[in-house]
């Protein structure tokens, strides 16, 4: 019976592992920046930012701590570009995670 407890509890645990692993995509993130941030910012491991005055994505890891702007991405980044306003994103609570993700990823290059 215990060895029966033991098992399910491991079973459960690794299932909570997998489902918090699906919560953070980053293949999910890249594809939300690519469609609402690319075209000001940098968004992969190489390359220069479309609009000068955006910093590149692979930098934000080495800037703010990434959690810092789960916040801003939620309620709406208002800071702009220097010469250029940026627009108001806001994102849902899952796309905030795998957006996250992606930083996280994109950051260690």
């Amino acid at each position: 019976m215990i060895r029966q407890v033991g098992f399910a509890a491991g079973a459960f645990a690794a299932l909570l592992g997998c489902a918090a692993q699906a919560a953070d995509d980053p293949e999910a993130g890249h594809a939300l920046v690519e469609q609402r941030c690319a075209g000001c910012h940098a968004i992969e491991a190489t390359g220069e930012s479309p609009n000068p005055d955006a910093p590149p994505f692979r930098t934000f890891k080495s800037k703010w701590p990434l959690e810092n702007l789960e916040e801003a991405l939620a309620e709406g980044i208002v800071v702009g570009h220097e010469g250029q306003e940026m627009p108001e994103f806001t994102f849902e609570p899952e796309q905030i995670s795998d957006i996250i993700a992606y930083l996280d990823r994109v950051g260690d290059s």
